[in-house]
């Protein structure tokens, strides 16, 4: 007597290929498996290496509201110190964040951000470092997300016409794709 395939139910899932999916553009999208799901991409066969990513952006403001946030007197205190604290944290829990990324054991966080009158406002740059078999691409452009939008938050109440512009990856090194700079 022939056994009958089991049926799929609502507790039970099709089985899927792990390769990634082709795009007509080019390279596969690693995140998206072969029927087009969402999927974590599995890293346990890479190496780990030291790996490097760099982020940067900018919020832009008057230079009244710069002056106050250079002067200290925020209304809500040390605008780019909360900021840089606020940027470091948001890089250490980014896979809590964004939900296919790995979570990561950093090795090392920095957070810039330079006033810049020719803008005005302030440059953010974020740098995060990484041994591991994965990079730390988005753990930076987190960073400088979460610092800008401090920033923000932080001068909200003198100036509502703020803007975050320029998000983007400076440059990338280490893993299989090498280096890469903007």
């Amino acid at each position: 007597m022939a056994r009958k395939p089991a049926k799929t139910g609502p507790l039970t899932t099709k089985p899927t290929r792990t390769r990634p999916a082709k795009t007509k553009a080019g390279p596969a999208l690693t995140h998206i498996g072969a029927s087009g799901e969402a999927r974590m991409v599995d890293v346990s066969d890479k190496p780990a290496t030291e790996r490097l990513a760099v982020a940067e952006g900018r919020v832009l403001m008057t230079t009244a509201t710069l002056d106050l946030i250079v002067s200290g007197n925020a209304k809500k205190g040390d605008v780019l110190g909360t900021a840089r604290i606020a940027g470091i944290m948001a890089a250490k829990r980014t896979s809590e964040l964004i939900p296919l990324c790995h979570p990561l054991a950093l090795s090392k966080v920095t957070v810039d951000i330079e006033p810049d009158a020719k803008l005005p406002g302030c440059l953010v740059r974020a740098s995060v470092k990484v041994t591991g078999p994965t990079g730390v691409e988005m753990e930076a452009l987190t960073a400088v997300s979460v610092a800008c939008l401090t920033i923000y938050d932080m001068i909200k109440a003198v100036e509502r016409g703020v803007r975050i512009e320029g998000i983007h990856l400076v440059e990338k090194l280490g893993g299989k794709s090498g280096h890469y700079r903007a």
